[in-house]
């Protein structure tokens, strides 16, 4: 566990995952700046009313700070001015597909901001750990399966997949010549209450619910390594706990249970309690046909141990969507 006195930066702090974290790092008792520059890649009323939920439960151990990550003056006073501890860092360009059309924007934010970050972490004397959001999508079309830290990670096959394997590697770059604990965890297809209304459970939700037709890229068989929000959660607060004794470490952080997009949409369906319409249409550019983590390395160097099961999952978040449309119920 980390001491309280624990002052933690997490970028992104008011996105899906970000808010998550600043919310059991604030339950910790740990003091919490949160920042985020409201990119316009969705609604951003929903990312300031995240940050509402945190002021009202942080009370004076939250803040929190509109900025962009790809400018580096102000992420070196930001360092200087608040001296985190430790930083969580969440913020991200995300998603597949817009990476393939802007491929530029994905290598200034992920790359470029993420080297802002990590030179402002080194040049504050107070920051002793530094963990990053990598991802699953990195792995491309491995034919080994379950995807485990060791395989062979260099064949991409998106831009934003390329940005994250980037990372990593800067990750290692910043570790061997200043010796800063990073852990870089690979996130494998996050869901639950907040998720991003653009990701596929959350928009399948909202269009199942509402009878609109959803978009089925190939036959439905294509499989994800769904990861319920808490034991994601749980996974980046214990890297958190415990980078320091390892140094420079990547890890998966999934359910290890992948699911059929066929199988997810029935679910949502059922628990809907709706008929969904389906629309095919062929397989999309970039998209990789399967996820699925082997948790051997987390598991037993973070005691990682998803317990959310994916219909437990989906039903609340549900139940969540529901609470925001109850005329829809």
């Amino acid at each position: 566990m980390p001491d309280p006195s624990d002052h933690l930066l997490v970028t992104g702090g008011a996105g899906f995952i970000g808010s998550h974290t600043c919310h059991a790092l604030l339950a910790r008792g740990c003091r919490v700046t949160a920042l985020d520059n409201f990119d316009p890649f969705y609604d951003r009323s929903l990312k300031e009313h995240s940050v509402s939920m945190l002021a009202a439960a942080g009370s004076d151990r939250f803040q929190f700070v509109e900025a962009d990550i790809r400018r580096a003056p102000e992420m070196q006073q930001l360092f200087q001015a608040i001296r985190p501890t430790a930083v969580i860092h969440l913020a991200a360009r995300a998603g597949v597909r817009p990476s393939i059309t802007h491929p530029a924007l994905y290598a200034q934010v992920n790359l470029e901001g993420t080297i802002n970050l990590l030179e402002a972490a080194r040049q504050c004397d107070s920051v002793t750990r530094f963990v990053q959001a990598s991802s699953s999508s990195i792995y491309g079309n491995n034919s080994k399966i379950p995807f485990a830290e060791t395989d062979p990670v260099e064949d991409p096959i998106s831009p934003y997949a390329a940005t994250k394997r980037g990372v990593e590697l800067i990750a290692h770059t910043y570790h061997h010549l200043y010796d800063l604990p990073i852990a870089s965890l690979r996130f494998f297809t996050v869901f639950g209450p907040r998720q991003r209304p653009d990701l596929a459970i959350a928009k399948f939700i909202r269009m199942i619910d509402q009878g609109q037709p959803i978009p089925v890229f190939g036959d439905g068989d294509t499989s994800r390594d769904y990861t319920y929000i808490d034991d994601i959660v749980e996974g980046v607060l214990s890297a958190c706990d415990r980078i320091a004794d390892h140094g420079e470490r990547v890890w998966n952080l999934g359910g290890s249970n992948p699911v059929t997009l066929s199988t997810m949409i029935t679910t949502i369906a059922e628990a809907l309690g709706r008929e969904p319409i389906i629309d095919r249409q062929p397989l999309q550019p970039g998209d990789v046909a399967r996820t699925w983590a082997d948790l051997s390395r987390s598991g037993s160097e973070l005691a990682y141990s998803p317990r959310t099961r994916f219909e437990q999952g989906i039903a609340k978040q549900v139940d969540w969507y529901r609470s925001l449309h109850p005329s829809h119920a």
